[in-house]
Order: C-alpha cells, then sequence, then structure tokens
C-alpha cells in the first residue's frame, strides 16, 4: 500500500501572524538542536535561541523576500521564506521549518515541491544548513534532491565572514551549502 501524500498548501504570511510566524520557527530550530545537543547544551538554554528573531525578520524582509506559511486541513504546521531573483533565474531558500509535532508526516517534502511548483522559471535553487542538522541534511539531500556543493568552517567561510577571521569561529558557525539545479 502507498503512502498518502500529504495535502499542504502555502499561504502568504499575514502581517498578524507575524510574530507567531517567528515563534514558530525559533521554536523548531530550537527542537532540533535539543534533539541533537540535549537539553543542557549551551545553544538551548532558557532565553537564547538558535536562530535569532533578527536572522528571520532579515529574512523575512528581504527585498526579493516570499513569506509563506504551510498549512494543512487548515492549520499551520510550518513556514518557508524564499528569495526570488527571476530575472537570474535563481531562488534562495532562506528558511523552512516544520513545526516539530509535524515532524514525519511529509510535510516539508510537499511544502517544497509546492515552492518548486510556484516557482517554475527558477533553474537554480540554493540553501545552507548547520553542519549539525542531520534531518536538514538528509532532507535536502535525500528528499528534495540538492546536493552538498561547500562546506562553511573556520578555513572557509561564507561570504559574509572575511577568511583572516578566525578567532571568533566555533563549530557552531559550521555550515553546509546545497544547490539543486532544475
Amino acid at each position: 500500500m502507498c503512502e498518502k501524500k500529504p495535502e499542504i498548501s502555502l499561504a502568504p504570511l499575514q502581517e498578524d501572524d507575524r510574530e507567531q510566524f517567528i515563534k514558530d520557527n525559533q521554536w523548531a530550530f530550537r527542537y532540533g538542536a535539543q534533539i541533537e545537543f540535549g537539553m543542557r547544551d549551551d545553544r538551548t538554554e532558557e532565553g537564547s535561541e538558535v536562530i535569532s528573531r533578527g536572522t528571520i525578520e532579515r529574512s523575512i524582509d528581504g527585498e526579493d523576500a516570499e513569506t509563506y506559511r504551510i498549512v494543512q486541513n487548515g492549520e499551520h504546521v510550518g513556514g518557508v521564506v524564499l528569495s526570488i531573483d527571476k530575472k537570474a533565474g535563481k531562488g534562495e531558500l532562506e528558511l523552512l521549518f516544520v513545526n516539530p509535532e509535524s515532524h514525519s508526516k511529509g510535510i516539508g517534502k510537499a511544502a517544497w515541491q509546492a515552492v518548486e511548483r510556484l516557482h517554475p522559471e527558477i533553474r537554480i535553487w540554493e540553501t545552507i544548513t548547520p553542519y549539525f542538522e542531520k534531518r536538514n541534511i538528509h532532507f535536502y539531500v535525500n528528499s528534495c534532491g540538492f546536493q552538498i556543493v561547500e562546506f562553511w568552517n573556520k578555513y572557509h567561510h561564507g561570504p559574509a565572514i572575511p577568511e583572516e577571521i578566525n578567532e571568533d569561529w566555533s563549530e557552531d558557525d559550521e555550515m553546509f551549502v546545497f544547490r539543486k539545479m532544475m
């Protein structure tokens, strides 16, 4: 018997849902870190977030940003933020999260497929994820067809950090870069 694909939709983020979207996103990222590192890890103590409000807001407010709620049966089960450059045919998956209580139900994959249908003009998709997020790495590579194309670490920084800055670099800053050619 085949597993039924979840029916989801992408709904543009409404201004009155912005605060809850940010909180849900932070909870999903915090949950992932807790699964990987445990409740006592520095990254997950009360009052600190794995992903900051500022990072989420910069993504939502980006010049080419599109922000959506992932909806299933009328309920918000996650969210996605895209940065779309239609002229260049390039899209960046800034953020994608599924509420922890909805994990492992195919919602993330269905949401990604909806993104691809929404933007058939995009030929190259890119995203990043922390090195420790094994669930995300599996998801992007094995479920969505991305390839790992770069590893940011203290010897090879991402574009926002000059290569000569090493003293403040930690394993927490290590990221994989993923690319999908359509």
